[in-house]
């Protein structure tokens, strides 16, 4: 088993870059203006060009208008949408690019039920439920996922280097999302916790 990295919320050339060196399967931007790691299509697209081919380019929206979805995929060549608001699958599919639904963990969610709304889904990511939208940086209760869930799981919320390993062994999640736990601060990535927190995944992966 080889469990995918994403890496989210990058906005300086630099970052990508030791992403990429890092070995992430993927680099994720944040098209939510709230957010202090938001980026404006223009600056995605020149951060994507320095994204090799084979690590995917993730885009991140909350809420957004069906216009501005459109508009940014057509100025950056993402290659998954991740929807992290209220959207129904019905919005989610209209844009002609794989995608991931979001949901945001909290005691009560039945995320049996949540999963089956969003069949075309590539997968389902999971996150700590906070006001607002986005984990912020907080772990939700592991043992909330069911072992039925259907579909890929893509776990999120609060992972570090020191805690991505026993959550790779608990969930068995397809891919891992960091952010916040590979920051220096909001928006600006730590390149050693970068490579720290991607030796650490591989490490859990060779004792599965």
């Amino acid at each position: 088993m080889r469990t995918h990295i994403k890496i989210c919320g990058l906005t300086r050339e630099a970052d990508v870059d030791a992403a990429v060196a890092a070995g992430a399967d993927a680099i994720g931007f944040v098209f939510y203006p709230s957010s202090p790691r938001y980026v404006t299509p223009q600056r995605a697209a020149e951060l994507v060009r320095r994204i090799p081919p084979f690590t995917d380019a993730v885009g991140l929206f909350v809420n957004a208008s069906v216009e501005a979805v459109a508009a940014t995929c057509a100025a950056v060549p993402l290659n998954l949408l991740q929807f992290h608001g209220d959207e129904d699958a019905a919005y989610c599919r209209q844009f002609s690019r794989p995608w991931l639904r979001a949901a945001r963990v909290r005691p009560g969610l039945d995320l049996v039920e949540f999963a089956r709304s969003f069949p075309d889904a590539r997968g389902l990511l999971l996150d700590a439920f906070v006001d607002g939208y986005g984990g912020g940086g907080h772990v939700f209760d592991w043992t909330l996922i069911p072992p039925d869930l259907p579909g890929f799981l893509v776990l999120s919320g609060g992972l570090t280097a020191a805690n991505v390993g026993d959550a790779i062994r608990r969930a068995r999640p397809v891919a891992v999302d960091v952010s916040s736990g590979v920051e220096a601060g909001k928006g600006i990535k730590d390149h050693d916790k970068i490579a720290a927190f991607v030796a650490a995944v591989r490490k859990a992966d060779e004792s599965l």
